[in-house]
């Protein structure tokens, strides 16, 4: 099995020339996170990342967290990698130095956090459903919440969960059935939900729990939700821990996947009630909610990049190590890597995890932009662009890791298909990405629906305008390969045909947009990545003739956006074509002919 190896080199390349960390340490709110302080944050993450994390993932996978006296009981070392974790600051690096975090920006915060999920995505599951719970209680809490609970989350001292979906509800909020009662100062929550990852674990003093429920008067539907603070242990005014609440591990779910990331079946208010604090205003609680699910979503979204660089290094590893048959000109056997085939496989790996890597990292930086700018004006439009790539960054990142994982199981070949080299469980691992956090459909729907069709497709016009003004930029550089400036035009052309045909139609037929929506995502990612890894060739040949950094990397760099341009960037056309072809077909069978 390849050891895990953070890839800081191509992470700052992002960082400082794509996603532009001099325009973000321009500002004051960030002027300290120079080009030196991120690289000492990213060298020390690799480390942690790579001695500490990584080498639990396997044994994680194997051993798989279980419940003992009705406390879920976390795998091996997980326990002092997380006091190692706390210990370190890691939890608070994006966090407001008002509530002890370090302050940095969310892009240095997405580097470190594409680390944690590669080398351990169990485990840093954990503290990725912290971060997004503190943006909630951040965002939604009484003063007296904040005072109690952000320090303490922020520091990793205690931990957060979202609790969503129930039995029957599924995705469908709207059929949450959970209560919550009042009483004085606080409310009794009680139900059952599912699927609650790192729901109780014994990794930190205390679990933070937010809960979507209904007072007694609320009405029907996702209007009549209200969100909860409901802590495992209730805490004291000076924050010290009293009595155990009345919340629970019911079971854990067997997955297919992330074995050591206890997802459990939680049981709240089995004897009369769990103490609960509204989060937010009443019957609102779905839009406080989504402060934690978007902050989510991007995270799942990095996790796809994440899991699919772990594979390619895994695959990578094997190809040079394992010797097999011959290749053209070569005498006696040769290392697969020798081979077209897996080479071809090999750069469809590389080339999508940089694509990935670089719209992953160029929205990050929007959200510093969009937080730390001055001019309203000027956050206002960083913002629309995150909020337009959002759903992408989680969608396309993680159907790619689909194919990407399964890539690396075809490399070893039958070798991927047995547990003992690791490869499966990457795929495996991989798997729930695009379910949790809101499926694929969901995603593919809010881009199609919230974000082109509810402003008449103004924020991806934007989008459209800043990438054909890199395309009249790459047109103009001959020594760049000839495959880049056509790939990023089809693919721009493409997207913008997709855009216009979809704002005119939608209106028109209310089951077009659910229809086309997944292969319109997929078109937006593929050209998105096609924009940003033509950028990256760009500003590799600029610095090759200005004979600056490492020659090596930068002439890779170019190659890969040409094996980009010249075997994924069709694949545009592609998704437009079935864009084109709307919801006839799709919607033309009966139910009884399926």
């Amino acid at each position: 099995m390849t050891t895990y190896s953070a890839p800081t080199r191509d992470m700052r390349f992002v960082i400082e020339e794509l996603a532009g960390l001099g325009q973000i340490n321009a500002l004051p709110q960030y002027e300290d996170a120079s080009l030196d302080l991120v690289d000492a944050v990213l060298e020390e993450a690799a480390r942690l990342a790579g001695e500490v994390l990584a080498p639990l993932n396997k044994t994680g996978d194997l051993e798989g967290a279980r419940i003992v006296d009705g406390e879920v009981k976390a795998v091996t070392g997980f326990a002092d990698a997380y006091r190692q974790f706390v210990d370190g600051g890691w939890n608070g690096i994006a966090f407001s130095p008002e509530h002890d975090g370090q302050g940095l920006p969310a892009l240095v915060g997405t580097a470190v956090q594409e680390m944690w999920q590669s080398a351990n995505m169990a485990f840093a599951l954990c503290p990725m459903l912290t971060q997004g719970a503190i943006e909630a209680v951040e965002a939604h809490g009484s003063e007296a919440i904040r005072q109690t609970y952000l320090a303490r989350m922020v520091s990793g001292e205690w931990t957060g969960t979202m609790n969503l979906t129930e039995p029957q509800a599924g995705s469908d909020l709207s059929a949450v059935r959970s209560r919550a009662i009042p009483e004085g100062d606080h409310y009794l929550v009680s139900g059952q939900k599912i699927f609650i990852t790192w729901g109780d674990h014994d990794v930190a003093e205390n679990i933070v729990h937010l809960v979507l429920a209904r007072l007694p008067d609320a009405p029907e539907g996702t209007r009549g939700i209200s969100l909860f603070i409901v802590p495992k242990y209730l805490p004291g005014d000076d924050g010290s821990l009293g009595a155990l609440n009345d919340v629970r591990p019911v079971s854990l779910e067997h997955k297919l996947g992330i074995h050591a990331s206890p997802t459990c079946v939680m049981s709240f208010g089995d004897n009369g009630g769990a103490v609960g604090y509204l989060l937010g205003e009443a019957n609102k609680g779905l839009a406080c909610m989504f402060t934690m699910m978007n902050h989510a979503r991007l995270t799942v979204g990095l996790q796809g990049l994440a899991i699919a660089d772990r594979a390619y290094q895994q695959a990578r590893g094997y190809a040079r190590d394992r010797v097999q048959g011959g290749a053209p000109g070569e005498e006696g056997r040769v290392a697969i890597i020798r081979h077209p085939d897996v080479r071809r496989m090999l750069m469809q790996m590389r080339a999508y995890v940089e694509a990935m890597r670089s719209v992953a990292y160029v929205t990050a930086a929007h959200m510093d932009l969009a937080h730390a700018s001055e001019d309203p004006a000027v956050c206002a439009r960083h913002q629309a662009r995150v909020d337009l790539l959002t759903p992408v960054v989680k969608g396309w990142c993680t159907e790619i890791a689909q194919e990407i994982t399964s890539l690396g199981v075809q490399i070893h070949g039958g070798m991927g298909y047995v547990e003992e080299t690791g490869a499966a469980q990457h795929f495996r691992d991989a798997r729930i990405t695009t379910i949790y956090e809101g499926t694929t459909g969901i995603q593919a729907m809010d881009l199609a629906g919230r974000k082109v069709l509810r402003d008449g497709g103004e924020a991806a016009r934007a989008l459209i305008v800043d990438m054909r003004e890199t395309l009249e930029e790459l047109q103009s550089q001959s020594e760049l390969p000839a495959a880049l400036a056509p790939a990023l035009k089809a693919s721009v052309d493409a997207l913008d045909t997709a855009v216009e045909w979809l704002v005119k139609q939608g209106p028109k037929d209310p089951e077009v947009a659910g229809a086309v929506a997944v292969n319109l995502m997929m078109l937006t990612g593929t050209a998105l990545g096609t924009w940003q890894i033509a950028r990256g060739a760009m500003i590799a040949s600029r610095q090759l003739a200005a004979g600056v950094g490492d020659s090596d990397f930068l002439q890779a760099k170019i190659i890969t956006a040409r094996f980009y341009a010249e075997q994924i960037s069709p694949r545009c056309e592609a998704h437009l074509y079935a864009v084109l072809s709307g919801s006839e077909a799709t919607m033309a069978l009966a139910d009884e002919q399926f």
